[in-house]
């Protein structure tokens, strides 16, 4: 009998803390590089905790020092766009657009092209003081495919996005922060224990209005002002007919910690 041997997995899930779920890509010896079956990999992840109602917040990392290095190079050589088509390769960043639930990347050394469009797909970024950020495209000759040329336009404004995407250069977590692209620089090496304090916030927070401000601000930010506060409000008056609205005024005035229940 031939002994099937078990593949690793490349992207472990984990809990570090009630409600917040920890997503690590594993593939350290490419410096976790997103080949299809990374993707493919998170992408179920993504989904299955899509379903999990005990999950509030979604940490995504990497292994070994890194967040993502990019997408593999190796595997995309010799693609074609019918390829990239029948394969669905961008996929997951569909998945991550959709999600429900509140994305933080915790960042350290490089995160860069595909990289880079993963950490930007989430709504917060926490990075490492020397971690990198790019996008490099240009030098092997495409451009960015997942996100780039209009996150970061809306992100960091056309002159800075520009300048990342005609160079290549990347750019340091500092620099990052100062330009608005990410949420927070902290020391190295710290960057998912701050990531896992805030995720433990989030998590506290009445669940109906973190998704309410999360739809409103991703959809609000393509539409007129006026549309967009019209938005706004429409969701503010909605979340005053849910019980966490009444259990958080409540304890505001009874002077006690509120309990959340998502309803």
């Amino acid at each position: 009998m031939t002994e099937t041997l078990q593949t690793p997995p490349l992207v472990i899930a984990s809990s570090p803390a009630p409600g917040v779920a920890l997503l690590t890509i594993d593939r350290p010896a490419r410096r976790n590089a997103l080949n299809l079956a990374v993707k493919q990999e998170l992408g179920a992840a993504l989904a299955a905790l899509e379903q999990d109602a005990s999950v509030r917040v979604v940490i995504i990392t990497g292994a070994g020092g890194y967040f993502v290095a990019g997408t593999d190079i190796a595997e995309m050589a010799t693609m074609t766009p019918t390829d990239h088509t029948l394969l669905a390769t961008d996929a997951v960043f569909h998945q991550l657009r959709r999600s429900s639930k509140p994305l933080i990347a915790a960042v350290e050394g490089y995160a860069l092209g595909g990289g880079c469009e993963l950490a930007l797909a989430c709504d917060l970024i926490v990075a490492g003081a020397g971690a990198r950020f790019g996008q490099p495209e240009i030098r092997v000759g495409i451009m960015p495919g997942a996100g780039a040329t209009q996150r970061l336009v809306r992100t960091m404004g056309k002159y800075q996005a520009l300048r990342l995407m005609l160079t290549g250069e990347p750019i340091a977590a500092p620099d990052a922060l100062a330009a608005g692209m990410v949420s927070e620089v902290v020391a190295d090496g710290a960057a998912l224990a701050r990531a896992t304090a805030l995720a433990v916030t989030i998590a506290a927070m009445p669940p109906l209005a973190v998704r309410a401000i999360r739809e409103v601000v991703h959809m609000g930010q393509d539409l007129p002002l006026d549309s967009a506060l019209l938005l706004e409000r429409k969701a503010f008056q909605l979340l005053f007919d849910s019980g966490d609205q009444r259990e958080g005024m409540q304890a505001f005035l009874e002077k006690r910690s509120p309990q959340f229940q998502g309803s």
